[in-house]
């Protein structure tokens, strides 16, 4: 199976954190599986950290750590994923989350997330 973590599950997942369900660490974990990152998780950590509302020792070159020695697949923001964007609705306005949907409906990839928001729109979910 295809996955795309959302920026959050990245840093649980690299931080060990107890937040991080089993069932979505086992998932990350199976070899079997492929597990995506967009470079959208990478532009809201730089933001986040860039206004302080998120604190990560390294920052954005942090983030782009984790992904690679946890050997995530990292996406680039492709057009389709805009021009679907564009016809999402606004089920929720987080501007990072709704181009992390448009890039899992386009790619055809299952969503693990822990933000309940994300479930309003049809996009395969792992909670």
């Amino acid at each position: 199976m295809r996955y795309l973590l959302d920026t959050h599950i990245v840093l649980w997942f690299a931080q060990n954190s107890p937040r991080l369900s089993s069932n979505a660490a086992q998932i990350i974990l199976d070899t079997d599986n492929t597990i995506c990152v967009s470079v959208v998780s990478a532009w809201e950590v730089a933001i986040k950290c860039s206004i302080e509302k998120l604190r990560l020792e390294g920052g954005v070159s942090e983030f782009f750590r984790m992904v690679s020695v946890n050997g995530f697949t990292l996406l680039p923001i492709a057009r389709q994923h805009l021009e679907y964007l564009q016809s999402l609705p606004f089920c929720h306005r987080d501007p990072f989350d709704r181009l992390l949907v448009a890039t899992a409906v386009v790619e055809g990839l299952t969503v693990i997330t822990a933000d309940e928001d994300i479930a309003r729109y049809p996009v395969p979910l792992i909670r």
